[in-house]
C-alpha cells in the first residue's frame, strides 16, 4: 500500500502550531486578572485574536483515513477508513485480524 494522501503536511502543522499558541497567549492575557488590562487594550487582543485564520484552531481537524483521506468512518486505531482496513485483513496484510463470517 503506498501512501496516496497526505493529511496534513508537516509545514501546516507546524504553522497550526505557533498560532494556538499565539491564540492560548492572546487569551490569556485578557483573562489574567494579576494585571488587568484596559478595555481599549483587550479590544485591542480581542481583534488580534480574530484575525488569526480560522482553520488554524486545533478543534476543527478531522481524522481522515491515511491512504484515501477519507473523513468518515475511521478506526482510530489503525489510522485508516472501514474500506481500506477490510481490504487489507481480506488480503491478510493486518497480523491478528479476522474477517467475521457467519
Amino acid at each position: 500500500w503506498q501512501k496516496k494522501f497526505d493529511s496534513e503536511g508537516e509545514e501546516a502543522a507546524e504553522i497550526r502550531t505557533e498560532i494556538s499558541f499565539d491564540s492560548s497567549i492572546f487569551k490569556k492575557k485578557i483573562r489574567s486578572k494579576v494585571s488587568p488590562l484596559s478595555l481599549s487594550e483587550k479590544t485591542k487582543m480581542r481583534e488580534k485574536l480574530q484575525s488569526l485564520p480560522r482553520n488554524s484552531a486545533p478543534t476543527r481537524l478531522h481524522r481522515r483515513c491515511f491512504l484515501t483521506g477519507r473523513p468518515r468512518a475511521n478506526y482510530r486505531h489503525f489510522g485508516l477508513s472501514r474500506h481500506v482496513l477490510r481490504d487489507m485483513v481480506y488480503e491478510c496484510l493486518l497480523p491478528g485480524a479476522t474477517r467475521s463470517s457467519w
